[in-house]
């Protein structure tokens, strides 16, 4: 094992001064890359994409051991653009320490859980030694605050192929509400996106009766759709809920009436659905409407569930040991790379206090980034100890 120690909040702030951007990696998986190879893991990186392909991503696998079971952390390196500048009270790439905080872009949303994780993981192989005889690796892609195309699936993709298999898998996205501790994720809701065209007739508003005006259709389809009623919710989700976020017709003129019109809407859905059955659902009510229309539908990731069990028992009893606190197991939020992950292996995501997460002045107490780095020590001990 190297004598070199890898500190949580000198790593956090190595990675942050390295503006990733996505899905630019400016050097931030060489960092994580170096700091795992100087503890002992074997890394791969990966690279997808480029051409026709998307946007070209680096991505990186590192494993230590070579036993079973083989407990994953998964994570990324890219972030969200830091905005405007001079909104910010410091640089958003310096890695700025303030009244107690590591401060900058990736800080929360999730360069410091990566360092946290990796310094637990030292930590938990100085004590262990020639004694342990699993494997811990570490999954962590440019692509997830992106498109997620050529990232975490890819990998995942890549890892079968290679006879790779993964037993089970922490996600270290920043969870926690208030406190950290007071939650983690044991499934995410499924998002679709559907971009709804409705076709009509062109003609003169004084003559209505010689055309046929889609923006009166869209605004008869998206009621339907408005009105009615998902769900009640599930055991572990929230009710399903369907958001128009943009309506579209483009039209310069006061006394044309519209021959076509669109509008996009988003449905967070629970496990009561499946995009396809989901997808029915839409289509069913808009034809209730009746006329001509088109609808194109895109699926960034289905509704799923981990339910409570090995992986999510023992990452509560190592908060509980650390912070005191009882988390709640909740599917709230949006999407992450658990979509993906969810389909090789149990998986269960937890991480730092989120409210400062893709907003102006990111920071993270480094009381927290301490104490982060303990329950995901406590966690590695539950994990490869209990039966």
């Amino acid at each position: 094992m190297s004598q070199t120690d890898v500190g949580p909040a000198a790593l956090a702030a190595r990675l942050i001064r390295r503006p990733s951007v996505t899905p630019r990696d400016e050097g931030a998986l060489a960092v994580v890359a170096e700091a795992l190879e100087s503890i002992g893991f074997t890394c791969h990186r990966l690279i997808f994409g480029g051409g026709n392909g998307g946007d070209e991503v680096h991505n990186l696998y590192a494993r230590y051991g070579t036993g079973r079971p083989n407990l994953c952390f998964a994570g990324h390196t890219d972030v969200v653009p830091a905005g405007a500048r001079a909104a910010w009270s410091f640089d958003p790439f310096g890695a700025t320490l303030r009244d107690g905080a590591l401060c900058g872009r990736g800080a929360v949303d999730m360069k410091g859980a990566i360092a946290a994780f990796i310094a637990a993981t030292q930590r938990f192989l100085d004590q262990r030694g020639s004694t342990f005889a699993g494997s811990i690796s570490l999954l962590i892609t440019g692509d997830e605050e992106g498109a997620a195309v050529n990232g975490t699936r890819k990998v995942l993709e890549w890892l079968a192929q290679c006879g790779e298999a993964l037993d089970a898998c922490l996600v270290g996205e920043p969870t926690s509400a208030r406190v950290l501790g007071d939650m983690i994720k044991i499934g995410r809701r499924g998002s679709l996106t559907g971009h709804l065209t409705a076709h009509g007739m062109q003609g003169h508003t004084a003559y209505p009766h010689l055309a046929d005006n889609a923006a009166h259709r869209l605004v008869a389809m998206l009621h339907t759709l408005t009105v009615a009623e998902l769900d009640h919710g599930t055991a572990h989700f929230q009710p399903s809920t369907l958001q128009v976020s943009t309506i579209d017709i483009g039209n310069p003129a006061s006394n044309v009436i519209p021959a076509s019109a669109q509008a996009t809407f988003n449905i967070r859905f629970n496990d009561h659905w499946n995009s396809e059955n989901l997808k029915r659902w839409i289509t069913e009510r808009l034809d209730e409407v009746g006329g001509h229309y088109s609808l194109d539908v895109s699926v960034s990731g289905e509704a799923f569930l981990v339910p409570p069990g090995v992986i999510g028992d023992r990452l509560a009893e190592a908060i509980r040991r650390v912070t005191g606190q009882t988390p709640e197991l909740s599917t709230t939020g949006g999407t992450s790379d658990a979509r993906f992950i969810q389909a090789y292996c149990p998986v269960t995501e937890f991480g730092l206090v989120g409210l400062t997460m893709h907003q102006i002045d990111e920071r993270v107490a480094l009381t927290d980034l301490a104490a982060l780095t303990d329950i995901y020590h406590a966690f590695l001990g539950l994990f490869f100890d209990s039966p």
